[in-house]
């Protein structure tokens, strides 16, 4: 059977690839090796296929017809989108899907009351571009996109969250292969793209919520992470962050709810609270 080795969350903001340089060193040296940090770690397990997991900028759906989670069922995949070649400043690149997988988690997710949808080809901007050139810069890996709404309410509450990774979890577990298998969160912290937040980073609100990854305490999730409380991050932004509760509920379905902080860094030019979480399941 397939095994869910190890389970991540991670910022994805395109400051750190497109404008890093505005940022003073002593920044870009911290999330530089937060991240090389990540990859190490990636280098270390040999991943064959990676679930990941992070919002749709709607890019790829509307406004008023956005899926709570849409599945990547793709045989390839390419970015990063034409509209962000210019600035996102990262290459453009191709990673191999996993179609059988990507159905299984669609079909098995239903069967257990978790619909969700799911489409052949979807457009990647940097949700999966920056984290994937930092952590599989050789795109060597088979790579599942699960594009979930953190935007346009009603968004999924966090108990759904924290479900949807259990089932993850357990849909690996019975997947009929010996793939090794990484689940992969992306997005937030705190940031405003746009917004009255633009220029702030609510460093309060980041480590309360990485203190929360690293506690391990699924009922405080549950009663903490609110719709409003999300809203004190940026709330054109740090809704994103429920794409690491998936993560946490794939490392809960493994009894190892306590994710392990590995770096943080609050940005203001880089326009973004970075940072990362990670559970070990190997």
């Amino acid at each position: 059977m397939a095994r869910l080795i190890a389970s991540v969350g991670i910022a994805h903001a395109p400051g750190v690839t497109g404008w890093i340089d505005k940022a003073p060193r002593h920044e870009q040296d911290a999330v530089l090796a937060g991240y090389a940090e990540f990859h190490r770690r990636m280098k270390e397990l040999k991943p064959d296929v990676v679930i990941g997991v992070a919002n749709d900028h709607l890019l790829n759906f509307p406004m008023e017809n956005i899926p709570d989670f849409c599945v990547g069922i793709g045989d390839d995949w390419e970015g990063p989108a034409p509209w962000f070649r210019d600035w996102l400043n990262v290459p453009d690149y191709k990673v191999s899907g996993h179609r059988a997988l990507g159905r299984a988690l669609v079909r098995e997710s239903a069967r257990a009351g978790i619909n969700h949808a799911f489409a052949e080809q979807l457009l990647f901007d940097d949700n999966w571009s920056v984290p994937l050139k930092f952590l599989f810069p050789e795109y060597g890996v088979k790579f599942v996109p699960i594009h979930m709404n953190c935007i346009v309410p009603p968004m999924p509450a966090a108990e759904r969250c924290l479900e949807v990774g259990r089932q993850i979890a357990r849909i690996v577990r019975d997947f009929p292969g010996d793939e090794r298998v990484v689940l992969m969160a992306t997005g937030g912290l705190s940031h405003d793209p746009g917004g009255p937040d633009y220029f702030t980073v609510h460093e309060d609100f980041d480590r309360w919520f990485m203190g929360l990854m690293e506690s391990g305490d699924l009922d405080r999730v549950r009663r903490e992470v609110t719709f409003d409380k999300l809203l004190t991050g940026g709330d054109g932004g740090a809704a994103e962050l429920l794409a690491w509760l998936v993560a946490m509920g794939a490392a809960a379905e493994h009894g190892q709810p306590r994710g392990e902080n590995v770096f943080y860094v609050p940005s203001v030019p880089m326009r973004c609270g970075m940072g990362g979480s990670y559970w070990s399941l190997s």
